[in-house]
């Protein structure tokens, strides 16, 4: 596993409400503004995606963490900045594009494996940025709420294509419409979450830290794998599953592993 020594929590790109922290090998993203439950303004969203940016290219972090502090995972979009661009008659300020999309591109992009710990409410766009992770920790108290149509707003951040692939397309298509809050218990039963904890971020964090001493060049090929045959042919999907597996095979990490299990051994994976 890579050595690279841990650093403490800092803010993002001069902003206090988003903080970056590593620590043995797990790379965690805190939306910090509780007061809002965290709702995301737009020098937020530039700070959120600046901190995945960082992520994906900090060789010490082997997997990624995304929380909210407070009571809240993340509301979504900050309706007060929101009405101003309204008054303002901006509209959407082109946020959905020019922030919403890049952000979930850069969780669903990235090589490395991403939990999301469900620490309170998640709605809206925040619903939609804890579905893009590969994996969902949820406190007992946790809550989904699909909330654009409460406000007259289809959805975004991704909602449209992750939630039919976690729930099924008429599932989907009732939360998406209705909006009806799904409780912890009842997005387990549905698949929306991987695990409900009593304390999400620890259970979430010991699950990341799992992951971060696992085959990390192995998991992103699982999920450029799965990604891929989503939307190809099974004859494509084969041959990208063929050029993976030659890329796995020739790292250090699937040759040492392979020694191992010969030798009856436990495997230490670098990352390599």
């Amino acid at each position: 596993m890579d050595q690279s020594p841990d650093r403490p929590a800092t803010d993002v790109h001069g902003h206090e409400h988003v903080r970056y922290d590593l620590t043995g090998g797990v790379a965690t993203i805190t939306l910090d503004r509780p007061e809002a439950m965290n709702a995301l303004t737009v020098p937020m969203k530039a700070a959120l995606l600046e901190a995945l940016e960082r992520a994906r290219d900090d060789a010490g972090a082997r997997a990624v963490l995304i929380t909210g502090a407070g009571r809240a995972f993340c509301v979504g979009q900050d309706l007060r900045e929101h009405a101003e661009n309204l008054d303002a008659g901006t509209g959407l300020n082109d946020t959905v594009r020019g922030h919403y999309n890049p952000i979930i591109m850069a969780v669903t992009g990235m090589g490395k494996p991403v939990v999301a710990a469900v620490n309170g409410i998640a709605a809206g766009a925040g619903a939609s940025l804890a579905f893009a992770c590969d994996f969902r920790v949820a406190a007992e108290n946790a809550r989904f709420t699909m909330a654009f149509t409460a406000i007259g707003l289809a959805p975004d951040s991704g909602a449209s294509w992750t939630l039919p692939r976690l729930v099924g397309p008429a599932k989907a298509r009732e939360l998406l419409l209705l909006g009806t809050p799904v409780d912890a218990a009842e997005a387990l039963r549905l698949g929306l979450v991987t695990s409900v904890a009593p304390d999400a971020l620890a259970a979430a964090r010991e699950l990341a830290a799992r992951l971060a001493a696992g085959p990390t060049v192995a998991y992103g090929a699982v999920k450029q794998a799965l990604d891929f045959a989503a939307a190809h042919s099974l004859e494509e999907s084969l041959e990208v599953e063929a050029d993976l597996q030659d890329t796995c095979a020739k790292t250090e990490d699937h040759h040492a592993a392979t020694r191992s299990f010969l030798a009856k051994q436990t495997p230490t994976f670098r990352g390599l």
